[in-house]
């Protein structure tokens, strides 16, 4: 089969499309023939070496994708041979074939779009876990969505509106504002600087401030979005796609009586494994009711995986960007 492969931590462009080995499914895990993936701004991190995980080398990045079980290994029950599945993986998904522990594997719907299976579980898992678990955003809550144009950012504003929230959407374009709008965001802010992030925070919220602040950003924006939350707000921290690690002063929770709290899916997954999928399977309800809906900013060839992840880290994308081993160009 052919496969992504990072031989050395390395910029995106390194990477190879090659030839190697089929794979077998070992004890707890399953084999599936890959539909399509996801790229995802964690795989270039993990392929440039500056991400919590370095895999040992060589390797195949790829974070979930979706396709139909090929073969399971021992001990697991509940999946067959011939199951159409999403799956999330640490690394791994960019190549034809691809073996997953089977606790990160959920059945789909047969009719389910390949793209929208492919790129569902990290962006709404991830979303739904922070503001379910670690935001505890209520209905009639105001959410504040930075970052909002990208994959986990439309995935909030889907999963605010649907959990009852008004939904204010921070993106960098006018582009990736209309997503937004089209994703149910009732307020819009294009933000380019952030002396001027508190006024406009001030003007869509009617001076009070959001509820809640979702933010997969970090950078220079942090401080001002949070200098803004209203009482007892909750900052969520999901990343830092700035590239800048903010630093808050600690008088500011205790002045705003605000927390500031993390979520990690992944860590959540292992952690509490049985919540883990009680939120997935709510998420493929809403996913029924035609509540939340991926958006599919560009379509790759698998081989092409490097091009696909540059384009996500220069944030260009808007919502999803799928890889797919069926076609041989790109689609936008």
């Amino acid at each position: 089969m052919k496969s992504i492969v990072c031989n050395a931590f390395a910029p995106v462009e390194t990477l190879m499309w090659k030839e190697i080995e089929n794979p077998s499914p070992g004890p707890g895990e399953v084999l599936v023939s890959l539909e399509a993936a996801a790229a995802n701004f964690p795989d270039a991190l993990i392929v440039e070496g500056r991400y919590q995980l370095r895999p040992a080398l060589p390797f195949t990045p790829g974070c979930e994708g979706c396709g139909e079980i090929l073969a399971i290994g021992v001990g697991v029950v509940g999946l067959d041979p011939g199951d159409r599945v999403m799956f999330s993986t640490p690394f791994g998904a960019f190549a034809e074939q691809v073996v997953v522990e089977a606790s990160n594997v959920f059945r789909i719907d047969a009719d389910m779009p390949a793209d929208d299976a492919a790129g569902f579980l990290l962006a709404y898992a991830t979303a739904y876990h922070a503001l379910k678990q670690r935001g505890a955003l209520k209905s009639g809550e105001t959410l504040l969505v930075l970052g909002a144009g990208g994959g986990v950012g439309l995935a909030a504003v889907e999963l605010g509106r649907a959990m009852g929230a008004r939904v204010v959407a921070a993106a960098s374009s006018a582009e990736k504002l209309l997503a937004c709008a089209d994703r149910g965001a009732e307020a819009l802010i294009q933000y380019d600087n952030p002396a001027r992030l508190r006024a406009q925070i001030a003007e869509a919220t009617d001076g009070r401030g959001p509820d809640v602040v979702y933010d997969p950003v970090g950078g220079d924006m942090a401080e001002p979005a949070f200098r803004s939350i209203a009482y007892n707000g909750r900052y969520v921290v999901i990343g830092f796609a700035a590239g800048s690690i903010p630093s808050l002063p600690f008088n500011l929770p205790l002045l705003k009586s605000a927390s500031i709290v993390g979520a990690i899916a992944g860590i959540f997954m292992v952690k509490e494994p049985d919540a883990h999928r009680q939120n997935v399977g709510e998420l493929l309800d809403f996913y029924r009711e035609g509540r939340l809906k991926p958006t599919i900013g560009a379509r790759f060839a698998l081989e092409h995986a490097a091009r696909a992840i540059r384009w996500l880290a220069d944030r260009k994308a808007i919502g999803k960007i799928i890889l797919d081993p069926r076609i041989d160009a790109i689609t936008q």
